[in-house]
């Protein structure tokens, strides 16, 4: 295995794991670290399916979505966050993700 990619070993664990939250995550971000926001968005849109409580999925779904300038679609993300994050109890991301919905232009 050491001789792959991190994203080849995510890849693999998640076929033999698919419903594997941080796994999941992980391959969006390291789409995130190449610069590739519209695989990242992909693979974050299959995280919340697959865990939809997962809510550092939507913080960075919405980052992405907002840096290919689909800001509808971040503000959105960003309020599904919001209300998955208040009922996790997580205040903190809940209010960060507010916050980052409310300062885009409408």
């Amino acid at each position: 295995m050491a001789d792959k990619s991190r994203r080849q070993q995510l890849e693999e664990m998640l076929r033999d794991d698919p419903h594997d939250p941080f796994l999941r995550y992980g391959l969006a971000m390291d789409h995130v670290s190449a610069g590739d926001d519209a695989g990242a968005v992909s693979h974050f849109q299959d995280l919340i399916a697959t865990d939809p409580t997962y809510v550092p999925a939507y913080m960075q779904a919405g980052q992405a979505l907002l840096r290919l300038d689909r800001v509808s679609e971040a503000r959105q993300m960003w309020q599904k966050g919001v209300a998955m994050a208040r009922q996790r109890g997580d205040t903190h991301a809940a209010e960060e993700m507010a916050g980052m919905a409310a300062n885009l232009e409408p």
